[in-house]
C-alpha cells in the first residue's frame, strides 16, 4: 500500500515509526520490501558516500540525483528529500523554488528542512503551496559551524526552546519532526507536546519513532559510531573479507573456474 505523509502523521499514538536513510535504488528496494515506512534521502550522503567532512558541501544536484534513484526503488514507502545547506535558508521564495524543484524532478513525497521556531514561516509557506515538510530540530548538522555536534536541550531554557520549536513547526503544518541528540526525558516531553510524530535520533525511547543512517545500522561507517547507534550487521567486515577472498582466488588462478566461462 502506497503510504503518504498523512499516513505517517496518522501513526502517532498507534505504532512506532521505524525510519531509515537511503541513498540508492537497490537499497531503497530492500528497505521498502522490509516495510520501512519512511525513507530519508539524507544530506548525510555527503559524509557516508562522498567522503566530505560534514554535510555542508552537498549540493541540490547531489540530492536530486540520489533522491530520484530512491524513488524509483520504492512502491510503498514515503520518500523525503533532505534539502541541503543554503537551498532554503535565504528566503521563503528560495525555499519554494528549490523545494518545488526537488518534488518535481525526483517524484519524492516531501522535503526535510532544519530549524525551529524561526523556520516556521518557511514551513507554513511550503505546506500552503502543496509541499509536505518533515521538520528537524535539536542537533541540526547544517549548523555544525555554529552549534557543533553536541547534545542539545541541556538546561531549563534550552529545553523550553526546543519544546517551543517543535510546537511552532507542528503548528506551521509539518507532518512529522526529526528530533536529534537531546536528553531522553526531553525527547519524551517534546513528543507529548505536539500532535505530529516526533522521530528521534539520539532522543530516547519516548519518541514516536526512530531513524538511523543506513550505513551505521549495517556496520559500514568504520570507526564512527555515535552513542545512539545500534549496529544490526557488520557488512564492512564482510565486504573486506569477500574482497580479500576474491583477490586470493584471482592470484591463485582459482577464479574464474570452468563454470564461469562461455565455452
Amino acid at each position: 500500500m502506497r503510504l503518504t505523509p498523512r499516513s505517517i502523521t496518522a501513526m502517532k499514538g498507534r505504532e512506532k515509526i521505524a525510519a531509515l536513510t537511503a541513498y540508492d535504488y537497490r537499497t531503497a528496494q530492500l528497505l521498502d520490501a522490509a516495510s520501512i515506512p519512511l525513507l530519508l534521502v539524507g544530506d548525510s550522503l555527503g559524509t557516508t558516500l562522498l567522503g566530505y567532512e560534514n554535510t555542508l558541501p552537498v549540493t541540490l544536484l547531489d540530492m536530486l540525483r540520489h533522491t530520484a534513484a530512491v524513488v524509483r526503488g520504492v512502491k510503498n514507502a514515503v520518500v523525503v528529500v533532505d534539502m541541503p545547506f543554503m537551498t532554503y535558508q535565504a528566503s521563503i521564495e528560495q525555499a519554494l523554488r528549490n523545494c518545488g524543484r526537488a518534488i518535481q524532478k525526483t517524484g519524492c513525497h516531501a522535503v526535510k528542512i532544519e530549524g525551529g521556531e524561526f523556520r516556521a514561516p518557511t514551513v507554513a509557506a511550503l505546506v500552503q503551496n502543496g509541499i509536505p515538510v518533515l521538520g528537524h530540530i535539536g542537533l541540526t548538522p547544517q549548523s555544525v559551524q555554529t552549534l557543533g555536534l553536541r547534545v542539545q536541550g541541556r538546561g531549563t531554557e534550552a529545553a523550553r526552546q526546543l519544546v517551543a520549536d517543535a510546537q511552532a513547526i507542528a503548528a506551521a503544518g509539518a507532518f512529522a519532526i526529526v528530533l536529534e541528540a537531546v536528553p531522553s526525558a526531553l525527547g519524551a516531553e517534546v513528543t507529548a507536546a505536539v500532535p505530529v510524530p516526533v522521530i528521534g535520533i539520539g532522543a530516547g525511547p519516548g519518541c514516536d519513532g526512530q531513524i538511523l543512517v543506513i550505513n551505521d545500522l549495517l556496520g559500514l561507517s568504520g570507526d564512527f559510531k555515535p552513542k545512539f547507534v545500534k549496529q544490526y550487521a557488520n557488512l564492512g567486515a564482510q565486504i573486506s573479507a569477500a574482497a580479500s577472498a576474491y583477490k586470493s582466488e584471482v592470484a591463485g588462478a582459482v577464479f574464474p573456474g570452468p563454470e564461469h566461462g562461455y565455452d
